[in-house]
C-alpha cells in the first residue's frame, strides 16, 4: 500500500536519518527460548526453523518494521518473508532459502527442510524483492553481535536478523539475538514492541 510522504508520522524523523550516510543500527538483547526448546523437542521440530517463524510472526505484527520505499516512494507492506541461511547434512557450503511465513510453526518447519534439500544453486533470485527479513544463525558460538554484509543503500529497510548458541542459566535457555535496522524506518521504541511480541509466542506453546 502506497503512503504519501508528506503525511506520515514518521517523516521528520526519516528526514533526518536520510540526511546520514549509514543510518543503519544493530542491536543485541537476550530471549528466553526454554519454552520453544522444550516445545521443539516434544513435537520432533527444528529450533532453526521454528524461531525463523515466530521471528517472522513477531516483525509481522508490528508496523514499523513493514515500511519499505519502492522507486522511491513509501509503501507499507503486507507482510514481510523470511529469506534465511541453511546447510545441507555434511556441507559447509551455507545457500539461502525464502519461504512464505505462512500456516502452522510444524507446517512452516516441514516447508523448509523440503525447500531446502530440494535447492541446488546458492540463492534463487527469479523473484528478488525488498520485502524481506535476512535470517542467519551461528549456532557453534554465544553471539554477543553480528554485523551484516550490504551495498550502502540508504534505503534499504530489510531487517537482519541472527543469533547464535543458546546458554543455560539457572535451568533456563537464553540466546543472544542481533537484529539489524534502518533508523529512517525503525527506532529501540519498535525494537521493544518486537521483543515482546516474540516473547508472547513463545509463551504461548505448549510443552
Amino acid at each position: 500500500m502506497k503512503i504519501e510522504k508528506k503525511d506520515w508520522e514518521r517523516k521528520e524523523i526519516f528526514d533526518f536519518f536520510s540526511e546520514m550516510s549509514n543510518p543503519f543500527y544493530m542491536v543485541t538483547f537476550t530471549v528466553d527460548v526454554t519454552q520453544l526448546y522444550d516445545h521443539v523437542k516434544k513435537h520432533n521440530l527444528s529450533f532453526y526453523y521454528s524461531f525463523i517463524y515466530l521471528c517472522s510472526r513477531a516483525i509481522n505484527s508490528i508496523e514499523a518494521f513493514r515500511y519499505t520505499l519502492l522507486n522511491g516512494e513509501l509503501h507499507l507492506l503486507e507482510e514481510r518473508i523470511p529469506s534465511f541461511t541453511d546447510l545441507k547434512k555434511g556441507s559447509e557450503q551455507f545457500h539461502i532459502v525464502t519461504i512464505p511465513c505462512t500456516g502452522s510453526m510444524e507446517e512452516f518447519c516441514r516447508t523448509a527442510a523440503q525447500t531446502s534439500k530440494a535447492q541446488t544453486c546458492f540463492i534463487n533470485t527469479d523473484n528478488d524483492t525488498n520485502n524481506y527479513i535476512y535470517y542467519t544463525c551461528l549456532p557453534w558460538v554465544e553471539l554477543t553481535a553480528l554485523s551484516n554484509e550490504r551495498d550502502m543503500n540508504p534505503d534499504d529497510a530489510v531487517p537482519r536478523i541472527a543469533w547464535g548458541k543458546y546458554k543455560e542459566e539457572n535451568g533456563r535457555k537464553r540466546l543472544n539475538l542481533s537484529i539489524e535496522l534502518n533508523h529512517r524506518f525503525v527506532d529501540g521504541l519498535h525494537i521493544g514492541r518486537f521483543y515482546e511480541a516474540l516473547s508472547q509466542l513463545i509463551s504461548k506453546l505448549d510443552t
